[in-house]
């Protein structure tokens, strides 16, 4: 097999594209696309041309002889893959992304949001001439998530941002970072000074447990957790008492993961990445030796994905554990479970610290006085409904977990954006192919929930402008009003960006890291001096 497509694979398709003889799949139009968990490369058609590897962002495909002993597993995913899917009757082609012939004219778009499907939504509409773009954050910074939300010891992944760059050095991009719309300038504003508006603004809040304790100190997000130790400005200098030995973490996602492996990390080993300086601090410090999380349901419809379940079985100081396996489940049922049922099987060693995996559990009720001592958890079974749906029970025995930090990981949330729409049920726009109605659309996560990968936001930026392109080819678009809308003055645009992105880099460099990360909005503003006035707008 030539190449292989590892954990860090950000499922983007740039890859696809790549590819001179289709042998990465699924790809655009295919079922499981933008849904399957990673891409797979097939080992009877590839070529062995690295074409792939220079389109990927995140360099998630590397030759078969280059793999490491923790990405290994990665060839017999992939030829397990093309077992289970078949690709024979796929005729070698070359796609070429395709190019809408559009009215003369220029079009003026706004884009609300600074992350993936922000600048994924500003590509698709820049690669057709008479486009400008300007995407507006309220941060000085930009990429989200991919910036604030993915680990620190995925500086892989991170390197998304690369492309990035590249589609904010595009003609006709501009942004305007520090700029929150319903405080500097409302809905109303962008509709005058644009033909239409994008809102990409993601899912900024987190889902609540809704059982007794869970305000209690010690008690907290692991949206917030994870903007704290990734310097995000809102969060940077909130505080967590570590002065305990074991945490709970209630979920089995990928961000539960992620919580679970920093929790856990040497922090030598973290002061090689971008943490923030205040969490490396903290976690110098930490006392904890056991991080549980826990799962309602069962190892078969746990959350996380494989590829981040191969990334945590391959952590060399850490055990991993696992508790709660139903007596019916064949561990043989999927990759997954197989991959669990090895890590179960595992003898813990004595010292360690260790991540606990622990199924058919859920949370009950938080104690203590000022701050969190215990959390009580109940015992659940698995109950299959007519539509398929597998739900936990409670069973009603109890047990008690000492602890004195309980992270909640239960799911994203998106706030309702003023002037638009929101069905309060699915935290989303209600939308037709992205459109919220002429001139107005929407993108990533406040369009279809909290799902998917970073690469998932390009195929659903590709269906919103395809809908908005629509809109202006049948001249449905009003005339955009120019100049003087809202309080913006002290917008950052790109080289204020690049001046931050550079400050941070040089301070990394000295280091021996990637970046040291500004975490409060003050020093931001002041490291964007560093280029003229006129360039900040």
């Amino acid at each position: 097999m030539p190449y292989v497509v590892t954990r860090s694979c950000c499922a983007d398709a740039s890859c696809v594209l790549a590819c001179p003889v289709n042998c990465i799949h699924p790809a655009p139009g295919e079922p499981g696309f933008a849904t399957a968990e990673m891409l797979y490369v097939d080992p009877l058609t590839c070529v062995d041309c690295g074409a792939c590897t220079t389109a990927c962002p995140v360099d998630a495909l590397k030759p078969h002889t280059a793999l490491g002993g923790a990405e290994l597993p990665f060839l017999e995913l992939n030829a397990t893959y093309y077992k289970e899917n078949p690709h024979a009757d796929r005729a070698p082609m070359y796609v070429v992304p395709r190019r809408r012939a559009l009215p003369a004219g220029e079009l003026s778009v706004a884009v609300v949001g600074a992350g993936p499907a922000g600048l994924f939504a500003a590509d698709e509409l820049l690669r057709h001439p008479g486009v400008r773009v300007t995407v507006h954050d309220r941060l000085p910074t930009p990429y989200g998530l991919a910036r604030a939300g993915v680990a620190p010891d995925h500086q892989d992944t991170k390197q998304v941002t690369r492309l990035f760059r590249t589609i904010e050095s595009q003609p006709g991009f501009s942004y305007r970072l520090g700029v929150e719309v319903g405080t500097h300038l409302t809905h109303g504003d962008l509709l005058r000074e644009h033909h239409a508006v994008i809102y990409a603004v993601g899912a900024a809040t987190d889902k609540r447990l809704g059982i007794e304790g869970e305000d209690l100190p010690g008690s907290a997000s692991a949206t917030d957790f994870v903007a704290w130790y990734n310097g995000h400005p809102d969060r940077a200098h909130d505080e967590y008492d570590l002065d305990t030995e074991r945490a709970v973490v209630i979920g089995n996602g990928n961000v539960a993961l992620d919580v679970a492996r920093i929790l856990t990390a040497d922090p030598d080993a973290l002061a090689r990445t971008d943490i923030s300086d205040r969490a490396l601090a903290a976690l110098r410090g930490s006392k904890i030796r056991e991080v549980v999380l826990l799962g309602r349901r069962g190892p078969a419809q746990a959350a996380f994905t494989l590829p981040e379940l191969l990334a945590l079985s391959a952590l060399k100081d850490v055990d991993v554990v696992v508790e709660g396996w139903p007596e019916d489940l064949d561990p043989s049922a999927t990759d997954k479970t197989r991959l669990l049922s090895q890590l179960a099987a595992r003898t813990p060693v004595e010292g360690r610290r260790r991540i606990v995996l622990r199924f058919l559990t859920g949370p009950v009720r938080i104690t203590g006085d000022t701050s969190v001592r215990a959390l009580e958890v109940t015992a659940t079974s698995l109950h299959t409904d007519e539509d398929g749906t597998v739900r936990a029970l409670p069973t009603g025995d109890t047990r008690t977990l000492e602890t004195g930090l309980v992270l909640r990981s239960v799911g994203y949330r998106a706030r309702p954006v003023p002037g638009l729409p929101f069905d309060e049920d699915t935290a989303t726009v209600p939308h037709e192919g992205g459109r919220v109605g002429v001139g107005v659309y929407v993108a990533g996560w406040i369009k279809r929930g909290p799902t998917g990968f970073i690469g998932t936001n390009k195929t659903c930026a590709h269906e919103t402008v395809e809908s908005l392109l629509d809109d202006f080819a049948a001249g449905r678009l009003a005339q955009a009003v120019r100049g003087g809308v809202g309080t913006t003055t002290d917008a950052l645009g790109v080289d204020a960006w690049h001046a931050i992105d550079r400050a941070e880099r040089a301070a990394g460099e000295a280091q021996g890291r990637p970046r040291v990360k500004f975490t409060d909005t003050e020093s931001l503003h002041r490291a964007a001096q560093a280029v003229p006035a006129a360039a900040r707008g």
